[in-house]
């Protein structure tokens, strides 16, 4: 079946589109605004090689849908597929893409050219202006001016429609490009249909049958059809297979008032379950399907509401919301009795149940996993199934899934990502043996160095990555699989697991220590022997370190801070350090690299010391002066952060978006909290940016976030109330906050040097809690 590219044509379950509920507008100054219209999905794409400004591409998808559409102005192939810099597109391309450095898998698209049936992506390609471009999280249209053609295209979860139209002319075509490395494409003439596949991927490996099967129906007949194959056209041939093949249908078009309709669904499966998805559209017009996108894009994004005077801030609160709603994305799909299956990219079988890819745990364990916690728990249950299902079919959980494992980036954080779910409440799933997923791959190294543990006999015995053993990114190793150490001792707990099994892991999550350096009140590599790497350069970044430097990895200490403040020897030095971050100079070694990497670009241009927010290991750490009694500076300066380094314009993120966790980020952080350590009941308190949010549970509840005194002066939190009651805290309660009420923050221009400096009002540090110092101390007898 599949090879022939052969498909069912009989009748199809017709699957239930969502229907979403009217949400309540956002307001500006008093002007009602509904959500989706303050996103700007083009923030980030004015990126590239050398310096990302967000590296994001317009996403035109439902929240969390197996397709993303995007207009593609880079080469096939190109990581960076779209840029706002650029002049041309190529096509309207589906993707799956996660960031440009991972680039894409499952890919096609389709383009509209007239005059001459050209394929070529440099000859069919069209100039276009962002004047004459729409672009919206659920449509897009724009105007290839070359070809006289306006293209329209809204998408389902699994499918999408295109609206294609062209002046009066009796040479219109539209090209389909199957892309390279083994793909076939088949037109049937009496259908109006092409089908075919393409099995193009960037990351793997993945099993030999890996294809993306897709159908395009159109709504007129064709006038004439060719398949091409590399560079050769082949006129009236209706199939073709090769390295890259492709199609072209051309049609008769009377006047610009009927345009081209084209239907389009893909599946991992086959071609029967693509013509199955082909059915998310149903009978719907163009306008219908573009009018669902929009109503379940209001109403996801309608759970937080906020109102404030300052549009830009409005703007990017709901444009990096958007960010966070798009990975990991559903690879699974409806069967015809409804039920959910997938194509399994570990091990090639359709299998029952939830699957999702395209996200990397080093990036997003810190904030956008807590955050569908914490406002669409829902989703992240059936991402925890399909977690439970790659590990059942691979034997390892992925860190990075694109679509399967990826080899790419260091720890072991689908620890966090488990333990963080079930943490914060998520139940209905089988947790003993997920569980039994993260003991298998804290104890083991995969078939990769980025899945389990590398080098995790030597931490399992030594404490510890050593430096001298030629595993690159020790340090950074040794810290992460600490802190996935402590997550796992924080779920070991909950599940009731033996005394033994809990001790363990409370041992290890203090490994951090075995790294610390009090010569220099930083982490360092360290040797096999015992001695510390010399010589030792803070300023080094990668060897050692991940992506970063010692002054960015030696906060990763998200379990234990007032552990790293004993050890910096007091709240004083730790505060000074601290501080030194950010009034450092941006000064760098990059001989590990033999070169500038882009982040250190990111780092050196934004003006903030030694602060990389560009990059993930450090972005936690303005929070951490609340464990130290002067929560003021953390106020102060996550909101530099906030206005700095994030705008609603094409170049407004500070380096790689990466998955929703530097967009995470800014929407926790506007709210006025954010979780320093996933696998605790808490949020650390920043300062909330706008006047008033209102948040929409699943439960039901809501919890109002008031500020009116808000502005850009100020930026301090005087007092903070929690329903009517004063709250001296400098953390806020998942469980709390989801029982609903009202925060009311009083907001000064001048800081409180008072509210949350005393030792009980930090956040949860594993040295301060009673039960694990009396573990420590037992093992410590011992």
């Amino acid at each position: 079946m599949k090879k022939s590219l052969s498909v069912f044509l009989g009748s199809l379950l017709s699957l239930g589109l969502f229907y979403a509920k009217p949400v309540l507008a956002q307001k500006f100054r008093g002007q009602q605004l509904e959500a989706v219209d303050l996103v700007n999905p083009l923030m980030g794409t004015e990126s590239k090689f050398e310096l990302s400004n967000g590296n994001t591409y317009p996403s035109i998808a439902r929240p969390w849908g197996m397709n993303m559409w995007t207009p593609q102005t880079g080469k096939n192939g190109d990581g960076w597929q779209y840029q706002y810099t650029a002049d041309k597109i190529r096509g309207l391309k589906q993707t799956h893409q996660p960031s440009p450095w991972m680039n894409d898998y499952g890919v096609f698209s389709i383009m509209p050219v007239t005059g001459k049936p050209v394929f070529d992506q440099d000859e069919r390609a069209s100039w276009f202006s962002h004047k004459a471009e729409i672009v919206k999280p659920y449509y897009y249209s724009v105007y290839l001016a070359d070809h006289d053609v306006t293209a329209e295209m809204t998408p389902t979860e699994r499918a999408a429609m295109f609206r294609i139209s062209f002046n009066k002319t009796d040479d219109a075509y539209i090209v389909l490009d199957a892309y390279e490395k083994g793909s076939e494409v088949q037109i049937i003439p009496e259908k109006n249909m092409i089908i075919g596949y393409s099995s193009k991927y960037a990351r793997g490996p993945l099993p030999a049958n890996f294809k993306n099967y897709f159908v395009l129906v159109f709504d007129q007949p064709f006038a004439s059809v060719a398949t091409w194959e590399g560079k050769e056209k082949k006129d009236g041939q209706l199939q073709i297979k090769g390295d890259h093949t492709g199609a072209i249908v051309g049609f008769k078009v009377k006047d610009k008032t009927k345009p081209v309709q084209v239907k389009v669904a893909s599946s991992f499966i086959s071609a029967e379950q693509a013509l199955l998805n082909l059915n998310e559209l149903g009978n719907k017009s163009f306008d219908q399907v573009k009018e669902d996108g929009r109503q379940i894009w209001n109403s996801t994004l309608g759970k937080i509401k906020v109102e404030g005077d300052d549009i830009d801030q409005l703007r990017t609160f709901y444009s990096t919301m958007y960010r966070t709603l798009f990975f990991p994305n559903k690879l699974y799909e409806i069967d015809a009795q409804g039920k959910a299956v997938h194509y399994s990219p570990y091990n090639g079988k359709t299998l029952p149940g939830y699957l999702f890819g395209g996200t990397g745990f080093w990036d997003t364990f810190r904030a956008l996993y807590p955050f569908l916690n914490f406002m669409y728990p829902s989703i992240n249950k059936e991402m925890q199934e399909g977690l439970l299902n790659a590990y059942l079919e691979g034997g390892f959980l992925p860190e990075w899934s694109s679509p399967g494992y990826a080899d790419i980036m260091v720890g072991n954080n689908s620890a966090s990502v488990v333990s963080d779910a079930y943490m914060k409440g998520l139940r209905g799933y089988d947790i003993n043996k997920l569980y039994e997923a993260l003991q298998h791959g804290a104890n083991n190294e995969g078939p990769m160095s980025a899945v389990g543990r590398k080098g995790v006999e030597y931490y399992n015995s030594l404490g510890y990555v050593p430096y001298d053993v030629k595993i690159n990114e020790n340090a950074a190793r040794t810290l992460e699989y600490a802190y996935d150490d402590f997550t796992i001792y924080q779920l070991a707990k909950a599940l009731n697991r033996p005394k033994a099994e809990i001790d363990l892991y409370a041992k290890r999550a203090q490994n951090y220590k075995n790294l610390f350096d009090p010569s220099t009140n930083l982490m360092r590599g360290k040797n096999k022997d015992g001695k510390f790497q010399a010589p030792f350069n803070p300023l080094k970044w990668g060897d050692a370190f991940t992506e970063g430097n010692s002054w960015h990895y030696s906060w990763s200490v998200f379990h234990d801070v007032q552990g790293l403040i004993d050890l910096m020897g007091g709240e004083k030095t730790f505060v000074s350090m601290l501080d030194s971050v950010f009034v450092q100079s941006p000064d760098f070694d990059d001989s590990y690299y033999g070169g500038i990497i882009h982040e250190i670009r990111e780092m050196q241009v934004a003006n903030m010391g030694q602060y990389a927010h560009g990059n993930q290991p450090i972005q936690h750490m303005p929070y951490l002066y609340n464990y130290a009694g002067q929560p003021w500076k953390t106020q102060y300066w996550v909101r530099q952060v906030m206005d700095r380094m994030y705008k609603p314009t094409p170049d407004g993120y500070c380096g790689d978006e990466d998955n929703g966790q530097t967009s995470a980020w800014y929407v926790f952080s506007a709210l006025g909290f954010y979780p320093v350590c996933p696998a605790t009941d808490e949020y650390v308190l920043g300062a909330p940016l706008f006047k008033k949010v209102t948040l929409t549970f699943e439960n039901g509840k809501t919890l109002t976030i008031d500020a009116p005194k808000n502005s850009a002066e100020n930026v301090y939190v005087n007092t903070l109330q929690m329903n009517g009651k004063d709250y001296g805290k400098n953390w806020l309660s998942h469980r709390a906050l989801h029982e609903g009420g009202t925060l009311n923050f009083d907001m000064t221009a001048k800081p409180n040097y008072t509210r949350g400096s005393s030792k009980n009002s930090a956040p949860y540090s594993m040295t301060t809690d009673s039960q694990t110092n009396i573990k420590l101390k037992s093992n410590k007898k011992k």
